[in-house]
């Protein structure tokens, strides 16, 4: 099946100012800030600090972050780089509404299975800004 453009809620290390966002968003059109219309868990865990949000509606909190439209070779650049396809690694449409004004409207979001949450070094986030991420070009295996 052939991606074609849609709308993509980020949280986390694809946000602008974040060590994924060029590589994953630089041609993407920003579209403002948003959170999810219902409560989710958000929180940072694994070896690398990585932002990992849940797909458990009605836990946690409202999350914060970004919305954009993107085109179909950015939506499977960003799933490439989410390890879409991957045990624990999924995405889902989601309700999201302006952070100010406006309608809501669905988008998708990047999902983590909690077996890949070891260790958890937060609790749960409404936003991420933690900075200790490791990108991938920095790990050492």
């Amino acid at each position: 099946m052939i991606a074609t453009a849609q709308f993509v809620f980020v949280f986390g290390t694809l946000k602008k100012g974040f060590p994924l966002h060029r590589r994953g968003l630089a041609h993407a059109t920003y579209l403002g800030l948003y959170r999810t219309a219902t409560t989710y868990p958000l929180l940072v865990a694994g070896p690398w600090f990585a932002p990992m949000m849940f797909n458990e509606p009605g836990i946690g909190l409202r999350v914060s972050g970004e919305l954009y439209h993107v085109d179909a070779a950015t939506l499977e650049r960003l799933d490439r780089m989410e390890s879409i396809g991957k045990p624990g690694n999924f995405r889902r449409s989601i309700r999201i509404v302006p952070a100010r004004h406006g309608p809501s409207c669905e988008a998708l979001a990047y999902f983590k299975a909690r077996f890949l949450a070891v260790p958890v070094h937060t609790g749960y986030l409404r936003s991420y800004e933690d900075r200790r991420f490791v990108p991938p070009w920095r790990r050492k295996l």
